[in-house]
């Protein structure tokens, strides 16, 4: 049985969804109304996501369904992000050279990632910019999120170094 709950945040509502009590999804683009997360893990993980939406938490520690659906090799990826530390970024083209295979790849199994922030896809970015999420929000392009993220977390820069110019907000040279 799936149960869904709305934490509403700074960066838009989030849908969390538990199956069998654990987190099985984080919709980024959540429901504006639902009920609130009340027991079990979906209180624990808006308790964690608000901890780290407020920079106060670098891991979570949360009890994740295992997405039936997915492959082989979405699960490589998916446990490739996780090792990934707080603050820093990849390439697609780093992880795909890590994985051996191709950052198309790459992007398509992060975009199919069943639990962002928890597993963080976000630190993942294009070699010429910061790439963004699919789809759009209510307020604004998901990208957006993602360089909010990854400006909470104190990322060395959007942009890695030697990808053509400064990150937005720094200056060259």
């Amino acid at each position: 049985m799936e149960r869904t709950a709305v934490l509403h945040t700074g960066i838009g509502p989030l849908t969390l969804v538990e199956r069998g009590g654990k987190l099985a999804a984080i919709r980024l683009r959540g429901e504006a109304a639902g009920p609130a997360p009340a027991g079990g893990v979906l209180a624990e993980t808006a308790r964690q996501l608000a901890e780290y939406l407020a920079g106060d938490r670098r891991v979570f520690d949360l009890p994740l369904a295992d997405p039936a659906d997915a492959t082989a090799f979405q699960r490589r990826v998916w446990a490739a992000l996780g090792e990934i530390p707080y603050g820093e970024v990849r390439t697609y083209g780093e992880l795909a050279a890590a994985l051996g295979t191709s950052a198309r790849a790459v992007g398509g199994a992060c975009r199919r990632n069943p639990l962002p922030l928890v597993v963080p896809c976000h630190r993942v970015v294009a070699r010429a910019g910061l790439g963004g999420f699919s789809g759009e929000w209510e307020t604004g392009l998901v990208r957006d999120v993602k360089a909010v993220l990854l400006a909470l977390e104190g990322a060395p820069a959007v942009r890695p170094p030697g990808c053509g110019g400064p990150a937005p907000g720094r200056p060259a040279g």
